[in-house]
């Protein structure tokens, strides 16, 4: 199919969701006027860190991040359900197949353009976030590794919104009713979302620090790292929790004789890490969208849908 005859299908699909695709560039609007808003409230001086506006803008981007969490669960449940599954449910499919257009090219259509809404959609407010997002980084209330932050903050969620666009393309085709399909594909990007949080500070080592007992714990690690463990350390190099020596004396530092404490130790992961995480995150789940969508045009293809 030339792309002058693509030009019909993919105008009223898009006619059809209009409502919904704009959604996101009206989000990222009105967040951008709000970040504005908040930063010219916020402004840079002696006394910003203490100040109301700027006390604010840190609890917004906090709530915002972790809002924008639920973003790739949302895109999901659109594309398996009112874009994919209502025509399914509906019986509407078969009209489409009709208008000289095969079964890979319908799902063509409506993928590629759920995609470069999510795509771009997620890509803008991730602009946005992080307009307001650096004006109050690494401070002890909002962080780099923070979850929400982390995800708002770079193209990690691109990659999970465009895996979102796969798996709904994929639930909406083998559930077949629009409000169980959006569920399935909700529950589902947020099992994988869930899964790759508890699993992501394992793709890089750890930095591991060890300093007296008398040392001061808070100067272990840079202020600007994320701590994954800290505690105590014997002679033979066995790791203690960090109140072994509390639970004995009342003291965290005076530790008995017999428990041979030489030192603590802290294990962190410093902000240079943010960058590679960040992207070999976003390669794998790209790669998991690209399997699913194979898998997706795979089922339409051949007619098992």
């Amino acid at each position: 199919m030339n792309a002058l005859a693509l030009k019909g299908p993919y105008r009223a699909a898009a006619r059809l969701h209009r409502r919904a695709l704009w959604a996101l560039p009206v989000l990222a609007a009105a967040g951008l006027a709000a970040v504005i808003g908040l930063r010219a409230w916020a402004a840079p001086g002696p006394d910003a860190a203490s100040s109301s506006g700027y006390g604010f803008l840190q609890l917004s981007m906090q709530y915002a991040g972790r809002g924008l969490l639920f973003l790739p669960a949302v895109v999901a449940a659109f594309v398996a359900g009112p874009l994919i599954g209502r025509e399914w449910d509906t019986g509407t499919w078969r009209l489409a197949l009709t208008q000289s257009t095969d079964p890979k090219a319908w799902l063509g259509v409506k993928v590629l353009l759920a995609a470069a809404t999510a795509g771009l959609g997620s890509a803008a407010l991730i602009g946005v976030y992080r307009t307001g997002w650096v004006r109050v980084a690494d401070t002890h209330r909002l962080t780099w590794a923070d979850p929400g932050a982390y995800e708002a903050s770079g193209p990690v969620l691109v990659g999970y919104c465009l895996l979102a666009v796969a798996l709904g393309a994929l639930v909406g085709q083998l559930v077949r009713r629009t409000l169980p399909a959006m569920a399935v594909a909700g529950l589902s990007t947020g099992a994988v979302m869930w899964a790759a949080g508890s699993l992501r500070w394992s793709i890089l080592p750890v930095t591991t620090t060890t300093m007296p007992l008398s040392g001061n714990l808070a100067r272990q690690a840079p202020a600007s790292a994320f701590v994954t463990d800290t505690g105590l350390v014997t002679g033979s190099g066995e790791r203690l929790p960090e109140y072994a020596c509390w639970a004995r004396t009342k003291n965290l530092t005076d530790c008995p004789a017999d428990m041979n404490v030489t030192a603590w130790y802290t294990e962190f992961h410093p902000a240079s890490h943010y960058w590679p995480t960040q992207l070999i995150e976003t390669s794998i789940a790209l790669a998991l969208a690209a399997l699913t969508l194979y898998a997706a045009f795979r089922l339409v293809s051949t007619g098992r849908a």
